[in-house]
């Protein structure tokens, strides 16, 4: 039988977190290179952001558009 790693939750959510993160990061620079528009909540609206207003950012840092659109 195998031993199970002893793994906080704390450190279960962390890694979590982390993998998401770089999912978002990924996929956002995956639709500016493929010049696809990308969907995101804005102001309790679905709206999509064209891949020239996308910023690609590390993953530690929040997700923002360059132009704000109405």
């Amino acid at each position: 039988m195998k031993k199970k790693k002893n793994i906080s939750g704390a450190a279960i959510i962390e890694q979590a977190e982390k993998a998401l993160k770089k999912a978002v990061q990924e996929t956002i620079a995956d639709h500016k290179r493929t010049g696809d528009p990308i969907a995101i909540w804005r102001d309790g609206k679905a709206v999509f952001v064209q891949p020239e207003e996308l910023g690609v950012h590390e993953p530690q840092e929040k997700y923002t558009t360059t132009k704000k659109r109405k």
